[in-house]
C-alpha cells in the first residue's frame, strides 16, 4: 500500500470506524473528507439481496435525480425526419442526424454521453452492438431511450435522469450529483434512487432486500448507512 498524503490522512481521521450514517450526516461527511481540485461526482452503492443470474430477479431502471447530475450531459439523437430532428434540437441535443453518426460510430467515434433514438432505426443501429454496448450507450426502450417522443427524453435526460442496472454480484453503483451540491441536495437525490430501487423489488427476491448502502465521493472512502433509518 502506498504511503497516504496528508489530504487522505486528514479524511481518515474524520471518519469514525465501525459508525452507521443517516443519509444526511453522510452526505455532509463526504463533503468534509473529499479534497479533489476538481467537482468530484457524489456516488453511491447499494448491494441488492438477489441473484442476478436469474432473469426474474434482475434490477435495471431509470431515475430522474431531484436536482440531476450535475454532470454536462451530451446528447446524440439518431432520427429519420426533420420533425423529430427539429424537436431534438429545440430540446437541447447536442448531436443530430443519422446516417453521418453512424458511420461515424463505425469509425470509432463515441463521443456522448446518451444516445436517443427512435424505434424504427433500431435495425440501423443493431450493428453498433459491439461499439456501443460495452461503452453503455446502446439505446433501450427500458431506459427511455428508444422512443417516438425524442424531444421528452432528451429534455429528462438534461435535467437529470439516469438509467441503472445491478452489475453480476447484485450491486447497484450510480453517481446521483457532485459534491458542490448542498448536503440537502444530496440527500434528496440520494432518497429518491433508494426509492426507485425499492419500488423496482423483484417479486422472486426473498429476504432482506436492501442489504447495504455506502455514499462516497469519486476519491474518498466509502462511508456505510444506516438502512433502519431510512423509511424503505
Amino acid at each position: 500500500m502506498g504511503k497516504l498524503t496528508k489530504n487522505q490522512k486528514l479524511a481518515l481521521e474524520k471518519i469514525e470506524a465501525g459508525k452507521l450514517y443517516t443519509l444526511k450526516e453522510a452526505a455532509e461527511k463526504v463533503k468534509e473528507i473529499t479534497f479533489t481540485k476538481f467537482d468530484a461526482s457524489f456516488d453511491i452503492d447499494v448491494r441488492l439481496g438477489i441473484d442476478p443470474r436469474k432473469n426474474n430477479q434482475m434490477v435495471r431502471g431509470v431515475v430522474s435525480l431531484p436536482h440531476g447530475t450535475g454532470k454536462q450531459v451530451r446528447v446524440l439523437v439518431l432520427c429519420n425526419t426533420d420533425e423529430a430532428a427539429n424537436a431534438a434540437k429545440e430540446a437541447g441535443a447536442d448531436y443530430v442526424g443519422l446516417d453521418e453518426y453512424i458511420e461515424k460510430i463505425k469509425g470509432g467515434w463515441t463521443d456522448v454521453d446518451v444516445i436517443i433514438t427512435q424505434p424504427a432505426i433500431m435495425g440501423k443501429i443493431g450493428a453498433l452492438g459491439r461499439i456501443l454496448g460495452p461503452r453503455g450507450l446502446m439505446p433501450n426502450p427500458k431506459s427511455g431511450t428508444v422512443t417516438m417522443d425524442v424531444a421528452k427524453a432528451v429534455k429528462e435526460v438534461k435535467q437529470g435522469k439516469i438509467d441503472f442496472k445491478a452489475d453480476k454480484t447484485g450491486i447497484v453503483h450510480a453517481s446521483i450529483g457532485k459534491v458542490s451540491f448542498t448536503a440537502e441536495q444530496m440527500v434528496d437525490n440520494a432518497r429518491e434512487f433508494i426509492n426507485t430501487l425499492v419500488k423496482l423489488k423483484p417479486s422472486a427476491a426473498k429476504g432482506t432486500y436492501i442489504k447495504s448502502i455506502y455514499l462516497s465521493s469519486t476519491m474518498s472512502r466509502g462511508l456505510k448507512i444506516d438502512v433502519k433509518t431510512l423509511d424503505v
